[in-house]
């Protein structure tokens, strides 16, 4: 008798365990969103770094990139050869030439050339280089590109190498080194911008001291050459 009067002393009414019910399943509620959260918030996280991997490859793909290389053919002639490494196609607009003690290009050959993706751009100059270099010359020798893609102008850094000029033939050209920068987009602030691309003062004024030969019966016959491979 005694233990039954102590268990009725501790029992708890029905009612009561009924009314812990909502705060028990508020608890495990609570549990569970919390679990849940973390759970998408780690998702999310995994999710951003696919997307940021897949932005860096779409932009390391599509984004515009040039190589350009400058190799002997013979004594008498040399080929510049453009690389298009990117899967974006280009439009080539303008090739320059220059030597590295020059701060402006001294040889400008302006193109109208399409060149798709993955593919390769060559123009045998030897005249151009011998012309830019002069007949005695052994140092490094630069050259950049200036193209259009999607809608933009764009400039290569100057590709180097080392050219060894005797009595105006080639003895050797070899490559030097990759730029330290890739194309870099040409911004337009005004008018005379544009017209400072299309017309170098100080080049024609080193034109005028220096006089140079005529290559514009060569520029002539390789447009109308790319015509008739179009």
């Amino acid at each position: 008798m005694h233990a039954m009067q102590l268990l009725n002393q501790f029992r708890i009414p029905f009612t009561t365990l009924i009314s812990y019910v909502p705060v028990v399943a508020t608890i495990v509620t609570t549990f569970f969103s919390i679990v849940l959260a973390r759970a998408t918030l780690r998702y999310v996280e995994a999710t951003d770094k696919g997307l940021a991997l897949a932005r860096e490859e779409f932009e390391r793909e599509w984004t515009p990139d040039l190589h350009i290389k400058m190799e002997r053919v013979s004594s008498e002639e040399a080929r510049v050869i453009v690389t298009n490494l990117a899967k974006a196609s280009v439009l080539l607009q303008l090739l320059q030439l220059r030597k590295l003690s020059h701060a402006m290009p001294f040889e400008r050959c302006r193109l109208n050339d399409p060149l798709v993706g993955g593919m390769t751009w060559s123009q045998d100059m030897g005249k151009r280089i011998v012309a830019c270099t002069g007949y005695e010359f052994e140092g490094p020798i630069a050259a950049s590109a200036t193209f259009y893609a999607a809608g933009r102008m764009y400039r290569t850094d100057w590709f180097r190498a080392q050219i060894n000029v005797r009595e105006g033939r080639i003895v050797s050209l070899e490559p030097s080194n990759m730029p330290s920068r890739r194309v870099r987009q040409v911004e337009r602030k005004a008018p005379e911008r544009r017209r400072e691309f299309a017309q170098d003062v100080s080049a024609d004024a080193q034109e005028a001291l220096n006089p140079k030969p005529n290559f514009e019966s060569e520029e002539n016959s390789f447009a109308a050459g790319a015509g008739s491979n179009d």
